[in-house]
């Protein structure tokens, strides 16, 4: 499922860590760390010391944005924090992160929860040059990992920062049950914003006022902010766009994989268990663990009991995190309010996908694919799609209906709010090695695939030679990307003069292939949702439980779920199939026969 995160697969196996550890880049220094006082900046949280890590290239690290939400600040809006004791903030790399379960995909080594609750922090480079009397365009990175997991020192940014002369910064969220929590005693025992459902999603705006009342002192332009994410953070972006007390922290917006489904609060809380598509509600959360449901009995638990029991819950299914809660989100779906914005006119947005989404999963299930060790089980395991066709046509599927409800359906409703600054692409780079596993048949343009040529980082271990080989294709596509993120950032224009990329309009939904010299250029979508529903239905490699299966995954991820779409499709042929039970069963079926879902 889509929204089952990479965070999610379990890794064990040096060759998963060849394919997974493309979402998330090492943070990995290059040269010798110096400091020099000139580079040491005032902010409101202290006195931040800078570093250069990368030559031409100074890092400020775990610089802290909120008060830690620990205690009785767990489950609260985030508090401003000002430094009154002279605090000097140094550190040559970052290492705070918000409680997760470990997991190799957000570069975090183990099987238990790791992490502190006092996590609110963030990072920032600018280029050497900051000193200088002048305004950089600011670009706020907002992580992915399905909200669950992630951080941001997983992320270095120096090679764009030194390439493109903008100043990053990279920020920590509360992450999973801590950072989207809905229960009755927390949203009626509370006033004001405490009462929210997203307290991840308050973070990231607390985040976004620290950088407006700061970054003048790093040389950045408060007025020319942009924030940007992938995935979960994609989906992000797309609640800050929603949300109006986000309005005016920022003035371009770039979503990278993003969704837009939401919980009501009913889901979310899920009383009695009546959503029976709905697994890890809070209801759920709470009886697992025991607790008292007063809001008190639920701050005496440790984050890791939380975490793990969290965790511990189906993971087929919906997983409501972030939540229409009236507070920060409106009673209303993402697009519908996108829709109705006034505010959002002088926002300019780019929205994108990568041509193969949901291989990272796919690619990695054996009711998909079998896996051979052709010489020992010591040596390069060989990974085929058990059905070529049939696995191409699900990925199809699956990805283009990801573009279309996670880029062109957001942008459409930008569109009818009245914004006209709306830019698309889809990136298709699949220039990989074919040994020891078949990376472009299999993975081709992942999830995930695309945010080392924004960063410049192929830091990956042993999977860089696959996924990334060092080759001039892999430059261009790095120049093309970088560039035209900067030039956004910059100047609200995916290129510098606009004869190459025109804007994403609903009557003229253009969007850029972004790709190597021969394959990068313009296209214009055709293909509606209606479309790939009739595809599937027309299909002759798929069985009628497929279909349904396959239809199920297509209406309810990304998008807002559509369970009445599933219902009614196709003369209502999936009527009888409850998805989710065969879904399980078939899951219970392999892991019984192999041990575990996926390949490894």
């Amino acid at each position: 499922m889509i929204r089952k995160t990479p965070s999610k697969i379990n890794i064990y196996n040096l060759y998963l860590l060849l394919i997974l550890s493309l979402l998330l880049s090492a943070c990995t220094g290059v040269g010798v760390k110096e400091t020099q006082p000139e580079w040491n900046v005032s902010t409101q949280s202290g006195l931040a010391q800078g570093i250069s890590i990368r030559k031409g290239v100074v890092s400020w690290i775990d610089i802290p944005y909120a008060m830690p939400p620990i205690n009785e600040l767990r489950w609260r809006g985030p508090r401003e924090y000002i430094d009154r004791n002279g605090l000097l903030i140094s550190g040559t790399e970052s290492k705070k992160i918000c409680p997760q379960k470990a997991d190799l995909t957000a570069n975090l080594e183990g099987d238990s929860v790791v992490g502190d609750e006092d996590c609110l922090y963030l990072d920032i480079r600018a280029p050497e040059t900051f000193l200088e009397d002048r305004k950089l365009p600011v670009m706020v990175w907002i992580h992915g990992g399905g909200n669950t997991t992630g951080h941001k020192g997983a992320y270095n940014f120096s090679k764009f920062v030194a390439n493109q002369d903008v100043i990053v910064v990279t920020i920590n969220y509360r992450l999973g049950p801590l950072g989207w929590l809905t229960h009755p005693s927390l949203q009626k025992g509370q006033p004001g914003l405490d009462a929210t459902s997203n307290f991840g999603t308050l973070d990231i705006i607390e985040a976004l006022k620290w950088v407006n009342n700061n970054i003048d002192q790093f040389g950045g332009d408060a007025e020319n902010i942009t924030v940007f994410g992938e995935s979960a953070g994609g989906h992000n972006v797309y609640t800050l766009l929603a949300s109006p007390l986000a309005e005016g922290l920022f003035q371009k917006a770039i979503s990278q994989s993003g969704y837009v489904e939401l919980a009501s609060l009913n889901e979310a809380f899920n009383e009695d268990t009546r959503f029976e598509y709905v697994t890890r509600s809070s209801n759920e959360l709470v009886k697992s663990l025991g607790a008292k449901l007063e809001t008190n009995g639920l701050r005496d638990l440790k984050a890791s009991e939380i975490i793990e029991a969290y965790n511990d819950l189906p993971s087929i299914g919906f997983h409501p995190l972030t939540t229409a809660d009236g507070v920060v989100l409106p009673e209303d779906n993402i697009l519908d309010t996108l829709s109705k914005s006034t505010s959002l006119k002088n926002v300019s947005v780019m929205a994108g996908s990568t041509r193969d989404e949901v291989t990272l999963w796919l690619g990695l299930n054996r009711y998909f694919v079998d896996v051979t060790y052709p010489f020992t089980r010591l040596g390069p395991p060989v990974i085929k799609a058990k059905d070529p066709k049939l696995y191409k046509l699900w990925v199809k599927i699956r990805s283009h209906a990801w573009k279309l409800h996670g880029v062109d359906e957001p942008l459409s409703a930008l569109e009818q709010a009245g914004s006209e600054s709306l830019f698309a692409f889809r990136l298709d780079w699949d220039d990989q090695r074919r040994f020891p596993l078949n990376f472009p048949e299999i993975f081709g343009a992942a999830h995930g695939v695309d945010i080392s040529f924004v960063t410049g980082d192929y830091y990956y271990g042993p999977a860089t030679s696959y996924m990334y080989p060092n080759t001039d294709k892999r430059m261009e596509l790095e120049t093309q990307v970088m560039n035209a993120w900067a030039n956004f950032a910059r100047t609200g224009k995916a290129d510098k003069d606009q004869n190459t990329w025109p804007f994403f309009s609903s009557s003229s939904p253009f969007f850029m292939r972004l790709d190597t010299k021969t394959e990068r250029g313009l296209s214009i979508e055709e293909t509606s949702p209606s479309d790939l529903m009739q595809i599937v239905a027309d299909s002759s490699l798929l069985t009628s439980l497929q279909k349904c299966l396959l239809v199920w995954d297509t209406l309810t991820n990304v998008r807002q779920p559509d369970y009445e779409a599933y219902l009614n499709w196709n003369n209502e042929a999936c009527r009888e199939i409850d998805a989710l039970k065969h879904k399980q069963q078939i899951e219970d079926a392999i892991i019984e026969k192999f041990g575990s879902r996926d390949v490894f």
